[in-house]
């Protein structure tokens, strides 16, 4: 097993529920819009977007851990891969860039050690960093999206964290695209779905970032400019070249199976495309086979 990994087989994650992020219509209405969400989530076509989401999870034998409902935090812990990064020796508690999601890591934290996984470290602040803006491209390479989300000093934090451990930390430098207030990290542009595969978006991936994938030996599936906005990059590798995707993707969804990848789709309008959050930020991967 290994959490240095974006594509081996998911064995082992967390999740939290629609239910248990979102609470109720109530809550949705009150929040939703100083979140920056796309527009109000409808709780009831959550719910059941949610639980077709976990099935496919769970149908390919992943071990399913849940955070709970908690008061501190708000709809956007339902994107529970940011506040945390797993490796070998223990979790990374994060801290995260945007203002409404500051109470996530350490509720999150106190989820880990109820169940027993340890805690390599916590990034102080004024470092941030979230967990979407980290990919591993090996087992001992870590790539970091330097975004508005994630600062120099959160990743020299991580850097020295997973020094011992042998990991190269690779900082990629984001551009401005559409501001502070926008979800965009590096993994709204790059979904390793195998050791030498990968989905990305390119229009917005630094060139010395893409000459280093394909330097290092990855195919890449090329996202049209026409499937960027519904998250045709958010890609979840369940097993490596067994991908799980939003619907609505036919280009990106074609590309992929001309890889040699199986393609599984969700319906992801309320839980997914509304808060700009994929299948790799509605999960929380602990190991991968």
């Amino acid at each position: 097993m290994s959490a240095h990994s974006e594509s081996g087989k998911l064995s082992s994650l967390f999740i939290k529920k629609a239910a248990a992020a979102f609470i109720d219509d109530a809550h949705i209405s009150k929040h939703w819009e100083a979140l920056n969400y796309l527009g109000k989530p409808a709780m009831e076509k959550a719910l059941a977007e949610y639980e077709a989401f976990e099935k496919i999870l769970r149908d390919h034998g992943a071990a399913i851990h849940y955070f709970p409902e908690e008061g501190t935090v708000n709809m956007d812990s339902i994107y529970c891969r940011d506040a945390s990064i797993a490796t070998s020796k223990g979790m990374i508690i994060c801290t995260m860039g945007k203002e409404g999601r500051k109470n996530e890591p350490a509720a999150q934290q106190k989820a880990f050690e109820a169940a027993g996984i340890p805690v390599l470290g916590v990034i102080a602040a004024p470092g941030t960093i979230e967990g979407g803006d980290v990919a591993w491209l090996d087992a001992k390479t870590l790539a970091v999206g330097h975004t508005y989300r994630t600062n120099e000093e959160g990743i020299k934090q991580v850097s020295a964290l997973l020094k011992p451990l042998g990991v190269e930390v690779i900082t990629v430098p984001m551009p401005h695209y559409r501001g502070p207030s926008d979800v965009f990290h590096l993994m709204s542009v790059l979904s390793p779905v195998d050791s030498n595969l990968a989905v990305v978006y390119s229009p917005l991936i630094p060139i010395v970032f893409r000459n280093e994938l394909i330097a290092r030996g990855f195919e890449l599936v090329e996202v049209p400019e026409s499937e960027f906005d519904s998250m045709g990059c958010n890609v979840l590798a369940l097993a490596p070249r067994i991908c799980l995707m939003v619907k609505g993707n036919p280009i990106t969804k074609s590309r992929l199976e001309a890889a040699g990848c199986k393609v599984i789709e969700y319906e992801g309008a309320e839980i997914s495309v509304k808060g700009g959050g994929g299948p790799t930020c509605l999960t929380r991967p602990i190991s991968r086979a």
